[in-house]
């Protein structure tokens, strides 16, 4: 496994396994034990994905020792706020049945997500987080956050996929030493990316599948990405990602196949902000 430092010093792996829009406990669970089982270590879930007692079951069934793993999970923006996501993060904790996380995320930039950095400051610097950081930040919204706070994000979580690649904004995460990480990493299936026929000719050329391409490609670009899938042969398909290097000719193909806006949601909308407050994961 190829690990990524952060800028804190701690090492997170390159490639892991999210757990979103999997919200069935059962399937679930037995999914992250398919992914364990597989050789994947970082695990990725949140308190809106409703999951975490199947992260944290399987987890403790696994045998694996805790320092083997890195688990994130993200604070809602229901939870936003000092006291809020001091509560928060000791319920998803909980719940995960872990005495510390890996890395905690503000999930999106709403609501009161200066109180809630305060907050994970405290708790980083108690030691019960390894590393914070936020996810859905777009560069004014971090810059923002890092000159006005003493921790700057270890993580920055955004869409990223050959159709979205959000190059600006990872270029200010360089900037400022926070490690970008890819949600979406095959663009939820837009565009028909599976059937996509510059990037099916590229898997044949190396005899891998097109998901294993995109994944490649994140890796080479550095990027940390979290691909998900129920299906257990997927699961350890997307992890045999480390016997090939695509060329610069193919990564520069994929390259261009940007096309500079989000297939999935746009955060600058008064809709998404209003749904995104409006979610309520919790009375």
């Amino acid at each position: 496994m190829q690990k990524v430092t952060l800028n804190n010093g701690v090492e997170m792996p390159i490639l892991g396994f999210g757990v979103f829009q999997v919200p069935d406990s059962a399937q679930c669970e037995q999914a992250v034990s398919n992914a364990l089982e597989a050789g994947y270590r970082l695990i990725d879930t949140a308190a809106a994905y409703m999951n975490e007692e199947a992260v944290g079951a399987a987890i403790k069934k696994s045998g694996i020792p805790r320092e083997e793993l890195f688990i994130t999970t993200k604070l809602w923006v229901q939870d936003q706020g000092y006291e809020s996501a001091k509560k928060a993060f000791h319920v998803s904790l909980d719940k995960l049945g872990l005495d510390y996380l890996d890395l905690y995320l503000i999930h999106q930039p709403f609501n009161d997500y200066y109180g809630s950095w305060r907050a994970m400051e405290e708790l980083y610097k108690e030691g019960k987080i390894r590393a914070i950081g936020v996810s859905n930040f777009y560069p004014d919204r971090l810059v923002d956050l890092i000159l006005n706070n003493e921790v700057v994000p270890a993580v920055n979580q955004v869409e990223n996929h050959p159709f979205f690649q959000q190059k600006a904004a990872k270029k200010v995460m360089e900037e400022y030493g926070v490690q970008i990480q890819s949600w979406g990493p095959f663009a939820e299936g837009q565009n028909n990316i599976f059937q996509n026929e510059l990037l099916s000719g590229i898997g044949a050329k190396y005899g891998k599948t097109v998901a294993q391409v995109i994944l490649r490609w994140h890796i080479q670009r550095g990027v940390v990405t979290i691909p998900k899938s129920v299906r257990k042969e997927r699961i350890a398909e997307n992890f045999n990602v480390w016997d090939f290097t695509l060329s610069d000719e193919d990564m520069a193909a994929i390259t261009a196949m940007d096309s500079g806006k989000s297939e999935i949601i746009d955060h600058f909308t008064a809709d998404t902000a209003e749904a995104l407050n409006g979610w309520k994961i919790h009375e």
